[in-house]
């Protein structure tokens, strides 16, 4: 990787895929680090990106072929197919959200091609690294984006209305799971003005809903399990689990509502809600699955439809961000540039890696792919 670093922006070719990985506010920021910058022509158009637009912010346009030319850096949302990159110059970064669990002959593509894959989702928890999290940034985006959707399949209105007609209640709204897009679908349903719940596993988040104005469901007889080193979750004893099952069974019932937000990486999505509980529901609730790209959470859910089961609706989109284009491709491609800047060397005219954050996420190097997870 010379000095001068092109990053080439890839058009995202994936289905339903309307982000980018690159904005004119970012682009311009790579351009004053010292990079030069060259989109796929049409890049950003899912996004309301004209070509324009990346032009009088400094960027060259062109084909795939031109912009890939002699690239250094390869930026994409998703992995781009190994096939588009077979003019890349080896040791060139290919730098997005690569899925190494789901793709591994494509990212073993990359590796007999020389390429080095830097997977920006194994990107670690810790606090330097907060603003280069994909995870989180787009996480945010679907939590919100889950209770507008919810909101719309529910036939009554969200907040208590006081009418001359008289009063219409608040929804009841149940969040299951409450990281990122957990807290948001809280905090959205609040400001819609529904009555909002939410339960997880790891103690430290019942503090957080409170904080958001919502109510905790937890086992307290029990004491509250569940929680790991470094806030993930651990397993639970098998009394509390089924006390934990028996509490969310019977609040289920109650609900209008229910958001399910619980993903494990490179694994299926635990079941959080089977068929009995579904049909336990009131007619007309509604269940909003953001666990549907990895099988869901919720027993029948159909990504990118809307189920009815028992009376009761279930959806999930297979991209939830990718249904707020401009937001989402503003806020990842700040993600990358937070990350490229972060080991920008102004003397090499290129990032240079450190170990901590380096090892975290390189899959492959050297023609070999390297990364632990990937090799164990």
């Amino acid at each position: 990787m010379a000095a001068g670093t092109r990053i080439a922006v890839l058009r995202e070719r994936a289905s339903g895929e309307t982000r980018v990985s690159a904005t004119p506010e970012t682009v311009r920021k790579l351009i004053a680090l010292g990079a030069a910058v060259c989109v796929e022509a049409g890049a950003g158009l899912p996004s309301s990106i004209a070509d324009a637009d990346y032009l009088a912010a400094g960027a060259e346009t062109g084909s795939a072929a031109q912009v890939l030319a002699k690239a250094d850096i390869v930026f994409g949302v998703q992995a781009p197919d190994p096939a588009l990159l077979e003019g890349v110059t080896p040791g060139a970064w290919i730098v997005g959200a690569l899925d190494p669990f789901g793709a591994p002959s494509r990212i073993e593509a990359y590796a007999a091609a020389g390429l080095e894959a830097l997977a920006m989702e194994f990107m670690p928890r810790i606090t330097r690294a907060q603003s280069m999290d994909i995870l989180s940034s787009q996480s945010n985006l679907a939590g919100y984006k889950a209770v507008l959707v919810a909101a719309n399949l529910y036939g009554r209105a969200f907040p208590m209305m006081m009418t001359a007609a008289g009063t219409v209640s608040a929804a009841r709204v149940f969040v299951m799971g409450v990281g990122v897009a957990g807290l948001q679908a809280i905090a959205t349903a609040r400001r819609l003005g529904a009555q909002v719940s939410a339960t997880d596993v790891r103690s430290a988040t019942k503090e957080q809903i409170l904080s958001l104005g919502a109510k905790p469901i937890f086992v307290e007889s029990l004491g509250i399990e569940g929680e790991g080193s470094g806030g993930y979750a651990s397993e639970m004893s098998e009394e509390y689990q089924r006390a934990q099952a028996e509490l969310v069974s019977g609040h289920l019932a109650k609900q209008d509502i229910v958001i399910t937000t619980a993903l494990i990486p490179g694994r299926a999505a635990p079941r959080l809600i089977s068929d009995a509980q579904i049909a336990a529901m009131k007619p007309g609730s509604v269940i909003f699955d953001l666990a549907a790209p990895q099988g869901g959470n919720v027993e029948g859910c159909v990504a990118d439809d809307v189920v009815e089961r028992h009376g009761v609706r279930i959806a999930g989109y297979s991209n939830t961000p990718a249904h707020l284009p401009a937001d989402a491709s503003a806020l990842f491609a700040r993600n990358l540039f937070n990350f490229v800047s972060a080991f920008w060397d102004k003397y090499l005219g290129r990032p240079v890696l450190d170990e901590e954050i380096g090892g975290a996420i390189r899959l492959t190097q050297g023609g070999r792919v390297v990364h632990p997870r990937l090799t164990a």
